[in-house]
């Protein structure tokens, strides 16, 4: 994947040319201290990744995210936790801690070159075809597939895609995520962000910014955070 860094310290473009050096998969194409001066590079060239900084001067990293090109994955480099949740709301594939350590950068990389890979499979007619008591069909892949309402753990929206996370496997569709919520069990399925869908059933624990199914870290936003404890958290905390 060719990719660029866009930081305006020093050594923290540096670290992750670093990390980028050590990973056979990425190229790297520029290197640039600010949003402005990588504005031009993005529109002009093809780049499949940026490593963006969010707290800059000038135009931050999630004013700058909303301006890429569509097929362009970022990832969040930030030395700021609370940040999380506000990267995922423009389609961020991942965010990271500064300092970046490489086996967390790798994870980050393989996520935004299997869904690169998704993506390229992904075809713009797929659709739900039919929803059941317990089951639906989706076009995905050139096949029409059968998935239980138990087997998602949860949902992701990408760019113009959803993947759905089963148990078995991920499958990628051409849809809107608020298409397919409005399209799902509410009892069983809630939105937790601009971004994620997530099966209550497969819940392993809950913080305040954070839902655990599995491996798998999903953010809560701002404005889903209310009605998600709300419905599925404190109305089932048993009482003393």
């Amino acid at each position: 994947m060719n990719c660029i860094i866009v930081d305006d310290e020093p050594l923290g473009r540096e670290a992750i040319e670093m990390l980028i050096e050590k990973t056979p998969d990425l190229t790297l194409l520029g290197s640039f201290n600010s949003a402005a001066t990588a504005s031009k590079f993005v529109h002009g060239t093809r780049i499949d990744l940026i490593f963006l900084d969010i707290q800059m001067p000038g135009i931050n990293g999630i004013e700058f995210a909303k301006t890429i090109p569509e097929k362009t994955f970022v990832i969040f480099t930030t030395a700021f936790s609370e940040f999380a949740t506000e990267s995922y709301e423009v389609d961020a594939i991942d965010y990271l801690i500064k300092p970046v350590k490489l086996e967390r950068f790798h994870k980050a990389v393989d996520k935004a070159l299997s869904y690169s890979i998704l993506l390229k499979k992904g075809n713009s007619h797929n659709n739900i075809e039919q929803i059941t008591d317990n089951h639906f069909f989706i076009k995905a892949d050139r096949k029409i597939i059968k998935v239980y309402f138990n087997d998602i753990h949860f949902i992701e929206g990408l760019k113009d895609y959803v993947v759905m996370h089963t148990e078995n496997q991920k499958i990628i569709t051409a849809m809107n995520i608020k298409t397919i919520h409005e399209q799902l069990p509410k009892k069983m399925f809630v939105r937790v962000s601009k971004s994620y869908i997530i099966n209550a059933d497969r819940i392993d624990s809950v913080d305040n910014n954070t839902v655990y199914i599995g491996k798998n870290e999903i953010p809560i936003g701002t404005i889903y955070r209310d009605y998600f404890f709300n419905e599925f958290v404190t109305k089932k905390i048993l009482s003393r």
